[in-house]
């Protein structure tokens, strides 16, 4: 593998799992040439762990508030872009990669990338909740021709989305496309950059022998029919940012679409009327609401 490869971690909070995503990455058949991490302020001992580590492919970016996973993303891309990456491995504080997976999800995005002749914006790997099953709020969206590789012998199919955990993307699309919308703070980020990066190129890849497993709590996807009062917070931020791409960056007709369906979906989870008031406030938020894509610039022109 001769791309230069930066795995970007972003941590809040969670030291312990941070702990086994760095032995994780270090354990790789190809490790990463650079370890960019990204510590949103964490509080719970992270910034005197890593200030204790002595590893100089780690590279370590310590934030003085909490700007939530898009700004941590954009920020940490950033430091990857200007250290030469040509990849770059983005993932969440609690992805165990499997030791070959990122050698398996170079691989497979090399082999997409000449089967597809309009490219491969990323490639993502198949994320586990466990031994035995899938990860809800991480299953990859399929394209509709979802089986084009699959059929000439590929391990992979086409999506059109994916999360942050462990998601691959190139400099090309990094300089084609900006950086994350970190003004997102959290929820719809990933999705939107992998929709973002996707335009005016085709799908993205799920390398399916590239696996990693997300260590959440319980394995629900995240849907408006399950808002309460200790969710609401996480939805507010989902409903206004997906409103917003789908009205500044698709249609009106996209937007309406979406507000609707929320609207049914909360309906039929029986949500609060309180809660519904909130989700819906912030659904019209996203009319105003309409952040840009911060620009990297190529090294030829710094």
């Amino acid at each position: 593998m001769s791309q230069r490869v930066a795995a970007v971690v972003v941590t809040y909070n969670r030291l312990e799992k941070l702990k086994t995503v760095l032995a994780k990455l270090r354990a790789q058949t190809t490790p990463p040439e650079w370890i960019v991490l990204v510590d949103n302020a964490s509080t719970d001992g992270t910034k005197e762990f890593l200030a204790a580590q002595d590893d100089p492919a780690l590279d370590i970016t310590r934030l003085e508030e909490n700007t939530g996973g898009a700004g941590g993303f954009a920020t940490g891309m950033k430091r990857a872009y200007e250290l030469g990456a040509d990849y770059f491995w983005l993932m969440d504080d609690d992805c165990y990669p499997e030791p070959e997976s990122l050698e398996h999800l170079v691989d497979g995005h090399t082999a997409a990338m000449a089967a597809m002749p309009g490219g491969v914006p990323f490639a993502c790997s198949l994320v586990y909740f466990d031994h035995n099953e899938l990860a809800e709020m991480n299953i990859a969206a399929p394209d509709w021709k979802w089986a084009r590789l699959w059929v000439q012998g590929q391990r992979a199919f086409l999506v059109q989305t994916c999360s942050f955990v462990s998601a691959l993307y190139t400099r090309e699309t990094v300089e084609r496309i900006g950086l994350p919308l970190r003004e997102y703070f959290i929820w719809f980020d990933d999705a939107a950059y992998a929709r973002m990066a996707s335009v005016g190129i085709g799908p993205g890849v799920c390398v399916l022998d590239s696996k990693v497993m997300h260590d959440t709590p319980s394995n629900i996807s995240g849907d408006f029919s399950k808002v309460d009062d200790q969710t609401v917070w996480k939805f507010a931020y989902g409903a206004r940012n997906e409103a917003s791409y789908h009205l500044h960056h698709e249609s009106l007709l996209s937007y309406v679409r979406f507000f609707a369906r929320v609207q049914i979906l909360m309906r039929r989870g029986r949500v609060p009327w309180r809660l519904r008031r909130r989700i819906t406030g912030r659904l019209l938020a996203a009319i105003r609401f309409n952040p840009q894509p911060e620009r990297v610039v190529p090294a030829a022109t710094a």
